[in-house]
């Protein structure tokens, strides 16, 4: 048994309608897939069980944005004043959206997830907080930000040009916009357990005070604000391009292998040379204004800190504990999801555990076993 699968075996005993799933892929193929625990109570957790991502969306979109500049002859170095006039940081190019250096995490008035018209009026009343090179993480606010620029460049929503040019024609697990004959598969989350006392970092004093910009930062966009929301179809089908992907471990790792241009032979890659290596170099590293930590992130990715990216990987985290990455130094993308929603805004002890333990395992020479 390898190091990866012992770990996955030794979690604690699953809740009633809790379970998980682990992808590692290489070289476009699958080479592992683990899964255990249910999707619901009384249904046994498949290798096609599809769950919310949240913010592991984000690569995804600012994938489909670049892909559709590229097209049209722009790259991320483009200002978004020069596409979107009135957009309130017109000198921010779009490269500085994407690694959260525009300072529009937080707006100042609030605009709902389910009504994309609300969005564009939010973003072009806020006021930047701060001016590159600062940066700070935009959880809920760079999704319609990059939504509104997608369709000021080729006329569609994120979700139309994700299922139109990657998902179908690849096959992906992965959807931004669920469409209703999936839902079946869809797993029920599960509210986080709280052992102990909360959490009371700097970081945490401020996410719980309504008067600070980090509290705001994760209430601009409102309506998935709980796990009864994400339980809904309303939430699946919605797709909000930075948090509303829906996906199986297969489906996500298998969208960074991608992203690292390794397909079948086959299959034509959506995304250009330019916009791939945008997406895995990066662009911004230091304090976070959101997170109060030392982050780091490419155009639409993130890459520090490092216990959750292997060697030299870029991908994403998302709300609960889900996540994934490509490495490209050995050529491999990791997926790791569940439905028993974790505390915190990165992951925790269980996936930094999951990723070493996938860094001992697979090097260039491939799995080592124990």
């Amino acid at each position: 048994m390898s190091c990866l699968e012992q770990t996955f075996a030794d979690h604690a005993p699953y809740r009633e309608g809790e379970g998980e799933a682990l992808c590692v892929c290489r070289d476009g193929k699958v080479v592992l897939h683990l899964e255990a625990g249910e999707s619901s109570p009384g249904i046994p957790w498949r290798q096609d069980t599809l769950v919310p991502i949240f913010s592991a969306t984000k690569p995804a979109a600012a994938a489909c944005l670049l892909q559709a500049m590229a097209e049209r002859g722009l790259t991320a170095d483009a200002e978004v004043g020069e596409l979107w006039a009135v957009f309130p940081a017109p000198h921010c190019s779009v490269g500085q959206l994407l690694s959260h250096q525009a300072g529009l995490a937080a707006w100042t008035r609030t605009a709902s997830v389910f009504d994309p018209a609300s969005w564009r009026t939010a973003i072009e009343s806020a006021t930047p907080a701060w001016q590159p090179p600062q940066h700070g993480y935009h959880p809920h606010t760079l999704g319609p930000m990059v939504d509104v620029l997608m369709e000021l460049v080729c006329g569609k929503r994120i979700g139309a040009f994700w299922e139109e040019r990657v998902r179908r024609p690849l096959g992906l697990d992965f959807f931004i916009g669920l469409p209703e004959s999936e839902f079946s598969r869809v797993a029920v989350l599960q509210a986080p357990r709280l052992h102990g006392a909360m959490p009371r970092s700097a970081f945490y004093r401020e996410y719980f005070d309504s008067r600070s910009p980090i509290y705001r930062a994760f209430h601009s966009v409102t309506g998935m604000d709980s796990v009864r929301d994400m339980n809904t179809p309303d939430a699946w089908h919605c797709a909000c391009p930075a948090r509303g992907g829906v996906a199986s471990a297969t489906g996500l790792a298998l969208f960074y292998q991608t992203l690292m241009g390794s397909r079948p032979q086959d299959e034509i890659c959506p995304f250009c040379e330019e916009v791939r290596g945008r997406l895995c170099h990066e662009e911004v590293r230091g304090w976070d204004l959101t997170l109060l930590q030392p982050t780091a992130f490419t155009c639409g990715a993130m890459c520090a800190p490092e216990t959750l990216f292997g060697r030299g990987g870029f991908g994403h985290a998302g709300a609960g504990g889900c996540h994934a990455f490509a490495e490209p130094l050995t050529g491999c993308s990791f997926a790791y999801v569940h439905n028993g929603m974790q505390l915190g805004v990165l992951p925790g002890e269980r996936v930094e555990d999951l990723v070493d333990a996938f860094c001992r395992d697979f090097s260039e020479d491939g799995p080592h076993h124990s």
